[in-house]
């Protein structure tokens, strides 16, 4: 498939981001949907493919909002899935197995708004052999493979600290972001220790809220009313659903695969790039993201934070939106990623970046368990 021969012709969030008690995770995925929908000027009889992850399967989804779709993906591997759904979606498109493609989430993350339990099951591997000797759920397990990352590198707390007040400052230029009062590499050391060595501050937010895209062939991109951004190139792998059997715990496997991939499909460089996105359930993972993407040389992405080369002004934007860390985290971000890179390269971003042409969405699932990565681009090739 050559590059930008799909496009994103609409993008919406839910109407509300943050605490939404009055929304269950179906209505979520509905909201954002038709938002996006109208982003698009569609209605839901042009929509004949679509894509869903989580409790919502697609025949839920596709029933509720009245879709037939003649194609259909439920991928699900954690809080990148959707960019796994792009790629899918855009394949699905150029065979043509469909012609317009829905791709939906909603998340009662905060309110738990009938939404499924978080169980890890006894006889799964990680609950055999992780749970019984103490971490459960992701703010104890990912701190596993970042203390060795600390210790390799000699990456300091106070650099890990950074990556939080820049993400902060991000957010207080967007009115949408649940924190946006600014805070110092101080405050994030003060917060509250959750799981060592990571602190409040640089653990995620717990949030409602959704989000959608639609895509389309490039051929038709030009008859929607907002600018159509075309996907360029992409990838996805996965390497192991317990943290502790990493390949590498300073460097993650499917990061790399799923990056090189990407840049290799859209054939761009490094230098090409305007604007990155990166999957930051936790501080570190920025930090895992701009070394396994090749944008810096192993173990140099805390001074390159440092040095404020990913804050406002600075020559690679980061994070825009204010990330999970400040803007919005439902317990399934990569949405949100991948909309604030459809943004940028729309020109429509609160926090806008000047002349982004090029925006690279990179997200985790699990505890490095997977990983997809979209080049998304403001004009065809």
């Amino acid at each position: 498939m050559p590059p930008g021969a799909i496009a994103i012709v609409g993008a919406a969030e839910t109407t509300e981001l943050g605490v939404i008690p009055h929304l269950s995770e179906i209505g979520l995925h509905a909201d954002a949907a038709l938002n996006a929908m109208a982003d698009a000027g569609l209605q839901p009889k042009d929509i004949d493919g679509l894509a869903c992850v989580g409790p919502m399967r697609p025949q839920m989804i596709a029933h509720y909002l009245g879709l037939a779709p003649r194609w259909v993906d439920g991928t699900g591997v954690g809080g990148c899935s959707f960019l796994l759904h792009v790629r899918h979606a855009a394949a699905a498109i150029h065979a043509g197995y469909c012609s317009t493609v829905l791709i939906t989430h909603g998340e009662s993350g905060r309110s738990r708004v009938a939404a499924m339990p978080r169980l890890v099951e006894p006889g799964s591997l990680a609950g055999q052999f992780e749970m019984p000797f103490g971490p459960m759920g992701p703010p104890t397990l990912f701190p596993i493979p970042v203390l060795r990352y600390m210790k390799t590198y000699g990456v300091t707390h106070e650099q890990l600290a950074m990556v939080a007040v820049i993400q902060r400052e991000w957010a207080a230029r967007n009115p949408r972001a649940m924190h946006r009062d600014p805070i110092t590499v101080e405050d994030v050391l003060n917060s509250r220790m959750i799981a060592y060595p990571f602190r409040l501050l640089q653990c995620c937010l717990v949030t409602d809220g959704g989000g959608a895209l639609i895509l389309t062939s490039a051929d038709r991109a030009r008859d929607f009313p907002t600018r159509p951004v075309y996907i360029l190139g992409s990838g996805e792998s996965v390497e192991t659903p317990m943290v502790s059997q990493m390949q590498d715990f300073t460097s993650s496997r499917a990061f790399r695969v799923a990056g090189a991939e990407a840049f290799r499909t859209a054939g761009i460089r490094h230098a090409d790039v305007d604007h990155l996105m990166i999957y930051d359930a936790f501080a570190h993972l920025p930090l895992y993201g701009l070394e396994d993407l090749g944008f810096v040389p192993r173990g140099e992405a805390a001074r390159f934070v440092w040095e404020r080369n990913t804050a406002p002004g600075g020559r690679l934007p980061v994070n825009t939106n204010g990330g999970g860390l400040s803007y919005t985290h439902t317990g399934m971000y990569g949405m949100f990623a991948l909309l604030e890179s459809v943004r940028q390269v729309r020109g429509t971003a609160p926090a806008q970046v000047p002349d982004v042409r090029i925006s690279v969405c990179h997200g985790v699932g699990g505890m490095f368990g997977a990983s997809g990565t979209v080049v998304l681009g403001r004009e065809r090739p």
